[in-house]
């Protein structure tokens, strides 16, 4: 939805795609407290089906773990931040089995891949996959965040959540 105010475009919410396909998971699923207990921000978990992240909205990166290759935060024009962060406790990979495409300062486009990951390497060094997709704490332009349906399996262009704008 869309509001004109003094000839300036601003939106009221922002739907979020999913950035990895696969099945869509209550945060409380992740097998980390931090995430599972709503520290970090709210949002949803996905269990990716392959090991692609994609930009969920047209933005600009405004965070990316270089080293590890396992997290990046995009940010859309409107202040809204998605923290896409695949795996749990992947950082001790130091980025063996990640792929980066972008760097601090992208500029994305919706649907554009990010990065990409080896689902069996992360298996197979014994850690989750289940990915967390989380709008963090703190964000002042964030009134509250619409989990969608949790049970159903997601492409990378279905939302997953709308996030809702303070006026």
């Amino acid at each position: 939805m869309f509001h004109w105010r003094k000839n300036k475009k601003t939106i009221d919410l922002l739907k979020i795609t999913a950035p990895i396909s696969g099945a869509v998971l209550a945060l409380k699923q992740v097998p980390d407290p931090a995430f599972a207990g709503g520290h970090m921000g709210m949002g949803v978990a996905i269990e990716p089906m392959e090991g692609k992240v994609y930009a969920p909205f047209d933005g600009k990166i405004v965070h990316v773990m270089d080293k590890s290759k396992h997290a990046v935060i995009i940010e859309h024009k409107s202040g809204i931040q998605i923290l896409v962060h695949v795996g749990i406790e992947t950082v001790s990979l130091k980025g063996n089995g990640f792929t980066l495409y972008v760097e601090n300062g992208t500029k994305v486009n919706q649907g554009q891949l990010l990065l990409e990951f080896d689902i069996s390497a992360i298996q197979a060094a014994g850690l989750s996959v289940i990915s967390p997709v989380i709008v963090p704490d703190g964000l002042e332009c964030v009134d509250h965040v619409e989990i969608h349906d949790i049970q159903k399996p997601k492409g990378s262009d279905e939302p997953i959540m709308t996030v809702h704008l303070n006026s």
